[in-house]
């Protein structure tokens, strides 16, 4: 009974999309709030529920019905901040399929002028086992709205049912049917968290195959390393109280993506793998982040093998939040920058 009290108790807020009124049983041992953040942000993280390693680990699925029970009710909960989000947003949804992949069309009602003939292809986060059917636009409707585009949100496959190749063959193929349709120079990718490793992976993917690249690339916080390698799932561990830890559920998900696949092979991981001629690149942390260390990698090796890299850090920020807290001042820069950044290239 213990067990799945807590696991229900947490699978509720961990990687949680909303903030919650709602006391943690941590309230008093929470770290100090970021006091050079934005009032929002502050107020936000103050809500949020935050949980001990311990607690994160006993709640780990075990089996893969815990994991589909688990999942099940993450993305039931993420549907109600989604629906809550296309209310406020001025984005149309269109379901359709491109290649034969379940993907959803967010057209804006306002296109930026320089984007009139651009598309941008979202692929969705979630530790690579969360956020599938309508949760996977999440991100998508933002970057409609905020950046004025056409954007295609992939509703992956994943695991316990598909591990990979399943979700990286649907993104490449949605990008091959894209690319015949708005042309080579036309198309944006990005993704945050296991859709920001997505991306790179996508990327790394197109220029072995020699395909036409994305004219630039937005990885958010990406998930680039699934082994316990990066500096800061050390040193923010506890810290970030999204993440929380990477022993237990996060390293469980790594390892059923993988499959058969070793978590430090290049196809799993892109750290490991080349990123020579890579487009240019927005990538986006916090201080807080656990995956600060893989953003900060990634940027240090598209510079060091010549390419363009543009990293953007914000103070008190744990993993996402930016997206997590999407009405916050860090959420409107990020897209602001991501805009900017895109138009900088176009």
């Amino acid at each position: 009974m213990k067990f799945t009290y807590l696991l229900m108790y947490v699978l509720l807020f961990l990687f949680t999309p909303t903030t919650l009124g709602t006391t943690s049983p941590m309230q008093n041992n929470k770290p100090p709030l970021p006091q050079a953040a934005s009032e929002a942000l502050i107020e936000s993280i103050s809500a949020f529920p935050h949980f001990t390693k311990e607690e994160v680990i006993a709640s780990m699925p075990r089996t893969i019905e815990e994991w589909r029970n688990y999942v099940h009710a993450r993305n039931s909960e993420q549907k109600k901040k989604i629906k809550k989000m296309k209310k406020e947003l001025n984005v149309d949804v269109e379901l359709i399929k491109l290649n034969d992949v379940v993907v959803r069309k967010l057209t804006p009602k306002t296109i930026t002028p320089e984007f009139k003939d651009k598309v941008y292809l979202d692929i969705h986060g979630g530790a690579f086992v969360l956020f599938g059917g309508l949760p996977s636009i999440e991100e998508g409707l933002l970057v409609a709205e905020r950046l004025g585009i056409v954007v295609y949100s992939v509703d992956y496959r994943m695991p316990p049912t598909f591990p990979f190749p399943a979700a990286l063959s649907d993104v490449v193929a949605v990008y091959n049917d894209l690319l015949d349709q708005a042309g080579e120079g036309n198309i944006f990718v990005g993704g945050t968290s296991a859709g920001g490793g997505l991306v790179l992976s996508l990327v790394q993917s197109l220029i072995k195959s020699e395909t036409p690249l994305p004219n630039a690339v937005y990885a958010g916080t990406p998930w680039a390393d699934l082994t316990k390698t990066s500096d800061s799932l050390f040193t923010n561990e506890g810290i970030d109280n999204v993440l929380v830890t990477y022993d237990g559920q996060l390293e469980a998900a790594a390892k059923l993506y993988a499959g058969k696949k070793a978590l430090a092979d290049p196809a799993i991981s892109p750290l490991y793998g080349s990123f020579e001629a890579f487009p240019p690149t927005l990538l986006v942390t916090g201080t807080r982040d656990m995956f600060l260390s893989d953003t900060a990698r990634v940027s240090r090796e598209i510079r060091d093998s010549g390419g363009v890299a543009q990293i953007e850090i914000f103070e008190g920020l744990s993993h996402a939040e930016y997206l997590i807290f999407y009405k916050t001042p860090e959420s409107e820069t990020t897209y602001r920058s991501m805009k900017s950044f895109f138009l900088s290239i176009n």
